[in-house]
């Protein structure tokens, strides 16, 4: 009786998300923008409404 033939594991979340952003890297970066700004107006504005 021969041993069953192993499967490679499937590639890890972080593996599949850095090769999707590697394809499609203008529009991570207008996302990472995007989020970075809105980071910081939200900052911002809860600075300025509790000073």
């Amino acid at each position: 009786m021969t041993a069953p033939l192993e499967t490679p594991p499937d590639p890890s979340y972080v593996k599949l998300a850095m090769r999707h952003m590697v394809k499609r890297r203008g529009l991570s970066l207008l996302h990472f923008t995007l989020t970075a700004t809105a980071l910081i107006a939200l900052l911002v504005g809860l600075a300025y409404l509790t000073r």
